[in-house]
């Protein structure tokens, strides 16, 4: 058997080596290799990557996937990884904690999983933790905790993300139209995105068995950028953008080509989440989230073809 412990890469050669180095001190009970899927970065990251691949000990290879965003990079990823038995993904700016392989190996190869995550812990080192950025908002930067217990994952109350996650390769290989939705693509250091949650809901429609193992954790480095109340703000625009133009259903009736219902969560949502920072209230922020979401939700919807346009013809009647 084999496995692939694969990371994508943008613009962060300087976190290279720790990663690498932190993935090789893994132990894992079957060979496993490191794949980078370089996607198209602008600093020395080629460079980086091929000084440590002549490093000895596991070996690491690296592509350069030229499609821009982490989709394009992640499909890449699976399709370089179609022989190995196991695909684990973590991200460019984590580090693995020991066990993690050992723990996926364990959940797909003797316990049946076909998708297995563990946790993925915030850590704010070097910067300080904002005072205003509390524990209900740490999913928001891909903190996934859900305790200590390992478990089956039968809906979507309890999510994975690819910062920590794990799949058999059977997967991908028995439905060559399984992969990350390009819809969802985020390039750069854009926001948002959510291929990751969209690859997990689909997988649960497909009765894939999930896990979730406490042992398999990810330390998640934060950005400075990513701690300011504007990048939530942002992240949940961007969210209700793709939600409203790929997963809401035209409305039977509409407001200058706007469904009602959208309109007045909207104007409730951003009245209730003025009237709790004009008081100060505890949760203004998670409210300003609910009306980002909103109005990125409205703008998407307008993205949509019209009723009309999307209505079928009616063949014309000849005399």
């Amino acid at each position: 058997m084999m496995l692939t412990f694969a990371f994508c890469t943008f613009n962060r050669a300087d976190r290279l080596e720790a990663l690498v180095s932190a993935m090789r001190a893994q132990s894992c009970p079957i060979p496993f290799e490191i794949l980078a899927v370089n996607n198209n970065s602008r600093d020395n990251t080629l460079e980086v990557l091929d000084r440590l691949a002549a490093l000895p000990g596991v070996a690491l290879r690296h592509v350069t996937e030229t499609a821009q965003g982490i989709v394009p990079a992640r499909n890449r990823a699976i399709s370089e990884a179609l022989c190995s038995d196991i695909l684990v993904f973590i991200d460019d700016d984590e580090l693995p904690t020991p066990g993690l392989l050992d723990a996926a190996c364990d959940a797909i190869i003797n316990e049946g999983a076909q998708c297995v995550g563990g946790r993925v812990q915030v850590d704010f080192t070097p910067f300080d933790r904002p005072r205003w950025l509390s524990d209900d908002l740490l999913g928001f930067l891909a903190e996934v905790e859900h305790g200590d217990t390992s478990m089956w994952l039968t809906d979507d109350s309890r999510l994975l993300w690819t910062a920590n996650i794990a799949y058999d390769m059977r997967l991908f290989r028995d439905n060559p139209d399984l992969r990350f939705d390009r819809r969802y693509n985020r390039v750069g250091v854009d926001v948002g995105g959510g291929e990751d949650a969209v690859m997990f809901r689909e997988l649960l429609s497909r009765g894939t068995r999930m896990r979730y193992r406490p042992e398999m954790k990810t330390r998640h480095f934060i950005e400075e950028w990513r701690l300011q109340r504007m990048y939530f703000l942002r992240l949940h625009y961007r969210a209700g953008l793709r939600f409203g133009e790929f997963s809401l259903d035209r409305a039977a009736r509409e407001v200058l080509g706007m469904p009602p219902f959208l309109l007045r969560q909207l104007f409730a949502h951003v009245a209730r989440w003025l009237s709790m920072s004009m008081r100060g209230q505890r949760g203004a922020l998670r409210q300003g989230m609910n009306a980002a979401h909103c109005f990125g939700s409205l703008r998407g919807y307008l993205r949509k073809p019209s009723s009309a346009a999307t209505a079928p013809e009616t063949p014309a009647s000849g005399n």
